[in-house]
């Protein structure tokens, strides 16, 4: 009876890999090769905003928060999907000894149940997906203020996306300037779940949780 609940699994173990703030963490890329670069060029400046946010205080607490909602997330499903399962042992041994009717009566009860989580896994990621973009949105808006400042303290003329130039001279680089106003600006963000229950149809038949 509990082959029902594996395809319905598969979705929530993809929620602890697919989201945890992968956009900041990126595998660290093999060792290029040294580059000669030609003198810097007055009033052209680059920076990189995912480096920025990464490097910075508030950026690594956000990421921090989400680890740990997703965490949240996955114990909680986690929890019911081990409730489901020992319903469905159950069941099975009880096989031999129910009538017919009343063993497809309990296993279609049983379905529902497990349609209900596997909605669930879907609407606890979309949700972290939506706290996640959320949060970093907040974070760029913070930045706004800082670029601005160290474009103009720099005297640049002109500032590129760091990553839309294959090279450049790293003396034109003003990220880590710009980290350093944001940390004086902002060290933290404090931020919960975001919450799509009352969005998505037929979402009323599952169960909040607390915070």
């Amino acid at each position: 009876m509990s082959k029902f609940l594996s395809a319905a699994a598969s979705s929530v173990v993809a929620l602890a890999i697919a989201t945890s703030a992968s956009a900041q963490t990126a595998p660290a890329a093999p060792a290029a090769p040294a580059v000669t670069h030609g003198p810097a060029l007055p009033g052209v400046c680059i920076f990189s905003s995912p480096r920025a946010v990464a490097s910075s205080q508030v950026g690594k607490a956000v990421d921090a928060r989400l680890k740990t909602i997703i965490q949240q997330v996955n114990a909680e499903l986690t929890a019911e999907r081990t409730g489901l399962d020992n319903e469905a042992k159950a069941l099975d041994a009880k096989k031999a000894t129910l009538a017919q009717d009343a063993l497809e009566q309990q296993a279609s009860a049983l379905q529902v149940k497990a349609n209900a989580w596997q909605r669930k896994g879907q609407l606890r990621q979309k949700e972290v997906e939506a706290t996640e973009q959320k949060a970093l949105a907040r974070v760029y808006q913070e930045l706004d203020t800082p670029i601005k400042q160290v474009y103009q303290a720099q005297k640049c003329s002109i500032l590129f996306d760091r990553e839309s130039v294959m090279l450049a001279n790293p003396s034109m680089d003003i990220t880590d300037a710009v980290v350093t106003a944001l940390d004086g600006r902002i060290k933290t963000l404090t931020f919960d779940r975001e919450r799509l229950d009352q969005q998505v149809p037929g979402a009323a038949a599952l169960q909040p949780t607390n915070k």
